[in-house]
């Protein structure tokens, strides 16, 4: 993610940037999927997911999302489907549940399939006892057949990982970790209701390092309670400490319509449009210039020596619902309440709550709810979002040509979205290829918007975070 500075360009005057904020800072989807799940419907269910998995091809390597949704304490600003539950009983009953669903789902696949990568999230997926983690993981590797180098990744709360959790990252090989930083700032951390010192931080990171973890990517999040433009600076600073491979920097989504928990912020503590815009510049320029990281699409930043940043090089990054990923399978197979699996013939989400999706599994059913197939247009307006998220740019004639398809409608929608884009500076268009600019860059979600034929269609109430 790669930002303009804040401080206005010669003959530019502050009240400009602002201006420029105004008109580009409206509510869009972050594209992790197209189309996006608001769109999911009860037309796809549990039937058409076991036809889905039955139809497979055989050399189709998958991707594995694992989602535990629960967590000690629940924090303010928290997006996630999640709930507090404390007793072991009830995340041991969780386990053996997502250990029937793997076995389930393997015999409608009916073969071990390849698995070229493993994702565990939540929640806090370290909710789990570590015996449950490490048995969950086996069960995966005798349905599945895994992958020389497939990674494995987890993410971590440093303020929720017991000892056992911790020692079990070994046994489960895990190969990358994802640490919640968010804000080491006192004062935000109260106001957010996650109280996480550096040094939790650190212990966490060391600890996951000596057991073999080749890979860390930290989180970090702007746009919070009593957030400063200094103060983002100083986390970010210290956060270079930690000497992370990767580090994703989210903007806050303050949607309390969907997370009635985001109620317990008070919206005047809440930075505007330009504060928010001014700590994304600060946190972009500790990363990039005192840190050497490299931004890559909308919100993620890579040494320059990790794989990330040589996927995105190469035109071969790929978005997906935990962000940007160098995970190419065609298939993404979700397991646990709420999670989203992505085939080659549409999308499908399991059942939201953790009750539900019990009693789904418990009768031996597929617990999925909710879906969406595929069209033809629906690939190709997908193929042409992602590569303007990942690549900043994108040919649609090619894009087209790919599918065998007539470019002639993605053409009309940029020629009619991207002029005002254009004399802002934003994005340029010769009549076939769109370029986004450096000064466009954090608003890349709202050209891509231009291709999204399903955003007439929803109801004008909001869905969708802040573009910015």
């Amino acid at each position: 993610m790669t930002v303009i500075d804040v401080a206005p360009a010669v003959g530019e005057a502050p009240n400009e940037v602002a201006e420029l904020i105004a008109r580009y800072d409206g509510r869009a989807p972050r594209y992790t999927s197209y189309p996006t799940a608001p769109h999911f419907g009860p037309a796809v269910g549990a039937s058409v997911y076991a036809r889905w998995l039955a139809e497979l091809l055989a050399e189709t390597p998958l991707s594995l999302y694992l989602h535990v949704p629960f967590c000690d304490r629940l924090c303010f600003y928290c997006g996630c489907n999640t709930s507090v539950v404390r007793l072991e009983s009830s995340h041991r009953a969780y386990a053996a549940l997502l250990m029937r669903e793997i076995d389930l789902v393997a015999r409608l696949i009916g073969r071990r399939a390849a698995v070229s990568h493993v994702h565990w999230g939540g929640g806090t997926a370290t909710s789990l006892p570590g015996d449950c983690l490490i048995a969950i993981m086996e069960r995966l590797k005798e349905r599945f057949a895994f992958e020389r180098d497939a990674e494995i990744a987890i993410e971590l709360n440093p303020t929720s990982l017991p000892p056992d959790r911790r020692e079990a990252l070994g046994p489960m090989g895990v190969t990358r970790i994802s640490l919640g930083v968010q804000d080491l700032e006192p004062s935000v951390q109260r106001a957010i209701g996650r109280l996480q010192s550096y040094e939790e931080t650190r212990a966490c990171a060391d600890a996951a390092r000596s057991l073999g973890v080749g890979s860390l990517n930290l989180d970090l999040i702007y746009g919070l309670p009593l957030q400063t433009e200094e103060g983002v600076a100083r986390t970010s600073r210290r956060a270079l400490n930690l000497k992370a491979d990767r580090v994703a920097v989210f903007g806050y989504a303050h949607v309390p319509w969907m997370k009635r928990h985001q109620a317990l912020i008070p919206e005047e503590q809440l930075p505007g449009p330009v504060a928010r815009y001014k700590q994304l510049n600060a946190i972009h320029r500790v990363l990039t210039q005192e840190g050497g990281y490299i931004a890559l699409g909308l919100d993620h930043y890579a040494l320059p020596s990790d794989a990330m940043a040589e996927a995105a090089a190469a035109r071969r990054l790929k978005r997906g619902f935990q962000g940007y990923t160098t995970d190419a399978a065609p298939a993404l197979v979700g397991f646990g309440a709420s999670s989203i699996g992505s085939l080659p013939q549409g999308y499908v989400q399991n059942a939201p709550t953790a009750a539900a999706y019990a009693k789904e599994i418990e009768a031996d059913r597929l617990a999925t709810v909710r879906g969406i197939a595929l069209s033809a247009d629906d690939r190709l307006r997908r193929d042409v979002i992602e590569r303007v998220m990942c690549d900043l740019e994108v040919d649609i004639d090619s894009v087209a040509a790919k599918w065998s398809a007539d470019s002639a409608p993605l053409k009309a929608a940029a020629s009619d979205g991207i002029l005002r884009f254009e004399e802002d500076g934003l994005a340029s268009w010769d009549g076939r290829r769109i370029v986004v600019s450096e000064r466009g860059r954090p608003f890349v979600r709202s050209i891509a918007a231009l291709f999204d034929a399903y955003l007439s269609r929803q109801s004008d109430k909001p869905r969708h975070s802040r573009a910015v």
